[in-house]
């Protein structure tokens, strides 16, 4: 997949102008977007990452457009997951609804920053050194069980990162409005919405550690690698909005994202063998029976990891929420009249 430097540089234009027409049709002037707003948008976006996916396919061959199809799917899904805890960041500097949007949008930013870095890094890595293949398997193999079994309730508020800068910062107890700092008494402080800021760049850097791996096992274009990642931040702050409540209600998401996080870095480490050249290794000779899984079986495999742990998360939480709801009115019925 050849991609000349003009294209390199008319997507990131494009990507960059997305984001500042954002930022100025919908973030600037605080309000909580509606459910239709933020459905609408949502589906645009959805449907520009699908219509972009086709071009690709049509134009690079099929091969091309089924790894970006499973590299968006695995952004995406891992994008859900970031929304969930930002969800919890939100909740533990109650940010007021209608400013929750600002500090969504710097945070996506963010995010697609440390992205393009870690891309750059990712691709520079992989094109001299096969061996890293055998790290980011192991990497991610690590992540998929922290996934799995990890804690994702712990109090942002109570980070180190966020009591270090309680120490070296003085902080205001309330929001004044969206700004970041506040003079009060002649002296400059720095308000809790500055604080969730930091609290959802930290947490962008270390999604961005598990996303980047994930998605270079499923193709090895830096280029397609770059617009999955844009394509699944692009309407990550309409998503929110549309599907807070429901993030609450998959229960799942994380085994599923554990699955698939633990099926990509056994497909890193088949590909490694595959490819092997270190010495201690088969003595530096390709591994033969290592298969190389083919990007079909990939994209069904995540397709259906997703599906079926929304499905389980859904049937759960409303079976679990029939249940109290049955608890409740039979020990209403117990209490004497």
């Amino acid at each position: 997949m050849e991609i000349t430097p003009l294209v390199w540089i008319v997507t990131i234009l494009v990507t960059i102008a997305f984001f500042v027409y954002e930022f100025f049709a919908h973030v600037r002037k605080p309000h909580e977007p509606s459910i239709g707003e933020s459905a609408r948008w949502s589906a645009f976006y959805i449907g520009l990452a699908l219509l972009f996916g086709v071009g690709i396919g049509m134009v690079s061959g099929w091969t091309y457009g089924g790894e970006y199809f499973a590299g968006y799917l695995t952004e995406k899904a891992l994008s859900v997951d970031n929304l969930f805890v930002f969800l919890i960041v939100m909740t533990a500097f109650a940010v007021p609804k209608i400013y929750q949007q600002k500090v969504l949008m710097i945070g996506i930013v963010i995010a697609l920053i440390l992205r393009g870095a870690f891309i750059a890094v990712g691709a520079a890595l992989i094109s001299n050194f096969s061996w890293i293949f055998y790290l980011f398997g192991a990497l991610l193999l690590v992540l998929a069980w922290r996934q799995a079994f990890g804690d994702h309730e712990s109090n942002p508020a109570e980070w180190k990162s966020m009591r270090f800068v309680r120490r070296h910062l003085p902080v205001t107890d309330e929001y004044h409005e969206d700004r970041l700092t506040v003079r009060k008494d002649g002296r400059r402080f720095v308000t809790p919405m500055l604080l969730t800021i930091i609290a959802i760049g930290f947490v962008d850097l270390i999604f961005a550690v598990d996303s980047i791996p994930a998605i270079y096992g499923l193709t090895d274009q830096a280029y397609i690698v770059f617009t999955a990642n844009a394509f699944a931040l692009m309407g990550l702050r309409q998503l929110y909005f549309l599907i807070g409540g429901l993030l609450e209600r998959l229960v799942y998401l994380a085994q599923g994202l554990a699955v698939i996080l633990a099926f990509i870095g056994v497909k890193l480490v088949l590909h490694a063998l595959h490819v092997n050249e270190l010495p201690f290794i088969n003595g530096g000779e390709h591994v033969e029976w290592s298969p190389e899984i083919p990007i079909w079986f990939s994209l069904t495999f995540i397709g259906a990891t997703i599906a079926v742990a929304t499905i389980a998360s859904l049937v759960k939480t409303r079976r679990d929420g029939t249940t109290v709801e049955d608890q409740s009115a039979i020990e209403t019925e117990k209490e004497p009249s």
